[in-house]
């Protein structure tokens, strides 16, 4: 027993949301379920949430680049904010879809050098992090 080691916690590639539909339209989605269109009732929105976003792909893809905005995922460590405050920057932080700061980042460090906040999807730092730059969080 004494090869056991503790695997890192895989960091979770989506958000969970809770939505409140009707009882006709939920019926209808749990009869194309049924009928074997999809394989769940989440599959099901997944699905139509897809689709309605790419009717508006060119609508979101303008607000990224009016917002200069980044896409995606994207990191911010100890060293991407050392190197930041070593410049003598501020750091304005706008992302669409997954902002992470990672756990070696300090509340000082932090404060010292993002400046602002805006993420469109999910923020995932730490508790004191988040504390820290509650003010700066839009």
């Amino acid at each position: 027993m004494s090869n056991i080691r503790q695997l890192r916690d895989k960091t979770p590639d989506s958000e969970k949301i809770t939505i409140n539909l009707g009882y006709v339209d939920l019926g209808r989605i749990d009869l194309l379920v049924q009928e074997g269109f999809y394989s769940n009732r989440s599959d099901f929105i997944r699905t139509a949430i897809r689709n309605q976003l790419g009717t508006h792909e060119v609508a979101v893809s303008q607000s990224i680049e009016r917002h200069t905005m980044e896409l995606g995922l994207r990191d911010y460590t100890a060293a991407d904010l050392e190197a930041v405050r070593a410049a003598g920057e501020i750091l304005h932080v706008k992302v669409v879809g997954l902002a992470r700061i990672a756990p070696d980042v300090t509340p000082e460090l932090a404060l010292a050098t993002i400046g602002s906040i805006t993420v469109l999807g999910a923020l995932q730092a730490s508790a004191e992090i988040k504390k820290a730059l509650a003010d700066r969080i839009q």
